[in-house]
């Protein structure tokens, strides 16, 4: 059974779950999303993504998506996260994925321990609120199902660095692969493996 606190917000409170994903990869943009729930349509299962199977999370976001009241998903892009740093292009992915919902809410809760500034209603940070709070498990499962697929997308460009297999992470495959052919467009430059092989490039030129 689920826990307690993985019950749909009340009836006459409009409350938004935010979280993201994919702040600690190498490679491709941050995105975030932004959940309100339908105390009407409740959705069992709901629970922090990273303890879902691909194929739950999967299902859960087409079921997000047809009985949440709202959702909205957004993101940061690799330039924004290399000019920004990678917290402040968090910051703004949840902040524009806030924006994007159909419906301002009362409320937003926050994964985390920082809130996002310019948020169209009160907020509060929670962390590991994707463990306890059924709104922000839910921003969890559609941040990380669209991270996915756009590792996906970026295999399909750039099918040489695998990230269909290791999604943007520093695994021994991705960094044997940035070894052999440097980074890619959708690398980030800031991030300091990527950025020792630019300098190391540098130095040799």
């Amino acid at each position: 059974m689920q826990p307690d606190l993985f019950k749909p917000s009340l009836a006459n409170v409009r409350l938004a779950g935010i979280d993201e994903a994919g702040r600690g990869p190498l490679a491709g943009p941050v995105f975030a999303a932004a959940v309100i729930l339908d105390p009407q349509h409740p959705i069992p299962g709901l629970n922090d993504s990273k303890k879902l199977s691909a194929a739950q999370r999967e299902d859960l976001a087409v079921k997000i998506k047809q009985r949440a009241l709202s959702w909205h998903v957004a993101a940061a892009s690799v330039a924004e996260i290399d000019t920004l740093n990678i917290l402040q292009a968090t910051m703004l992915a949840m902040q524009r994925a806030c924006a994007g919902l159909a419906i301002i809410p009362d409320q937003a809760l926050v994964d985390g321990n920082r809130v996002p500034q310019g948020l169209p209603c009160p907020a509060q940070a929670i962390v590991k609120g994707d463990a306890s709070v059924a709104e922000i498990a839910a921003a969890s499962i559609l941040a990380k199902t669209a991270r996915d697929a756009d590792c996906l997308d970026l295999h399909a460009r750039y099918p040489d660095y695998a990230f269909d297999q290791h999604k943007g992470y520093g695994t021994v495959l991705h960094m044997q692969r940035l070894s052999l052919h440097g980074p890619c467009p959708a690398h980030r430059r800031s991030f300091a493996p990527v950025k020792r092989w630019l300098d190391a490039q540098a130095v040799n030129a």
